[in-house]
């Protein structure tokens, strides 16, 4: 089944909330009970920043603002894979932790990868079509 545009990125909207909580948590967990902050303060930023960015994608003013965003989110999220990578290397995650929150990282950015690839396919349509000299 084919999902619609609205479809589409209202899932990978929800998916990005439900990551942003868990790096909330995951921040909790850390600042309060482990007493690491640094690491823990710069994967909630980017963590939540995903969410935040797709949010505002949907209200972009145009297709190349859209895109700009959803790349925006997709940075965000590399970034937060990285953070995640230290905090497990340094054990501040369990294996079991990590490949979790990790792996919903990676699935979110997938998702992004479809959309931006989707979005400049679409976007280039449009220029060839506008280019286009009508007969």
């Amino acid at each position: 089944m084919v999902q619609n545009f609205e479809e589409r990125h209202s899932l990978v909207l929800q998916k990005a909330e439900d990551f942003a909580v868990r790096m909330v948590n995951l921040w909790k967990h850390m600042a309060f009970k482990m007493q690491e902050h640094d690491m823990s303060r710069q994967a909630k930023r980017s963590g939540t920043s995903v969410g935040a960015n797709i949010a505002e994608a949907l209200s972009a003013a145009s297709k190349r603002d859209f895109l700009n965003k959803i790349y925006i989110a997709f940075k965000e999220c590399s970034e937060t894979k990285y953070w995640l990578r230290i905090m497990q290397k340094t054990e501040y995650l369990s294996q079991s932790e990590f490949d979790s929150i990790y792996g919903d990282a990676c699935e979110i950015e997938r998702m992004l990868t479809t959309i931006i690839r989707t979005t400049k396919i679409n976007l280039s349509r449009e220029s060839l079509t506008e280019a286009s000299p009508d007969f």
